[in-house]
């Protein structure tokens, strides 16, 4: 079953406006700016719109030229290990996000959440096809801004293990 893309961005249209809608339902915390309400909002939001965008067929040229050049060329320097593979093996590909998320949550207590999400980030670089000069900064950068939105933003600390972040002390 093949859905056209105006179906699903509408489809993901809908499913943000649930999200935006059903965290503005939520009870403020008395005393903070920043409410448990903020989260699914944003996310809410941000689903809405990319879905707006795929549904009015924004980016659609630039997919269409790189199916053209799948099919033609291989584009030079891209990583050609997923062609290299049995078709077998690549089709357990849809198992590395489940794996992922076991494994963060078998070891992000012990290792801290700046490695773990650093590994499962850098995995799922590879995996989709980044090359090492991308994927390394990265698994570095977004796991250490990511650790200061929850922080500062949400005050929610994340597991420390390995690596404590200096500014966990700070205001």
């Amino acid at each position: 079953m093949h859905l056209s893309d105006r179906v699903t961005g509408l489809f993901l249209v809908a499913l943000g406006g649930v999200a935006a809608y059903g965290g503005s339902r939520l009870p403020p915390v008395p005393g903070q700016q920043i409410g448990p309400e903020v989260f699914p909002m944003v996310v809410g939001l941000s689903l809405a719109l990319c879905g707006g965008l795929i549904a009015l067929g924004v980016g659609r040229r630039y997919e269409d030229e790189a199916d053209v050049a799948m099919v033609s060329t291989p584009v030079e320097g891209t990583s050609a290990s997923a062609d290299l593979l049995p078709s077998r093996w690549r089709e357990l590909r849809v198992l590395i996000p489940p794996a992922l998320l076991i494994f963060y949550v078998y070891v992000v207590e012990a290792l801290g959440f700046l490695p773990t999400a650093a590994a499962i980030v850098l995995v799922t670089a590879l995996a989709l096809g980044a090359r090492l000069r991308l994927a390394i900064p990265v698994a570095i950068v977004a796991p250490l801004a990511i650790n200061l939105l929850f922080l500062k933003l949400l005050r929610v600390p994340l597991p420390s293990g390995l690596l404590p972040l200096p500014w966990i002390g700070l205001p």
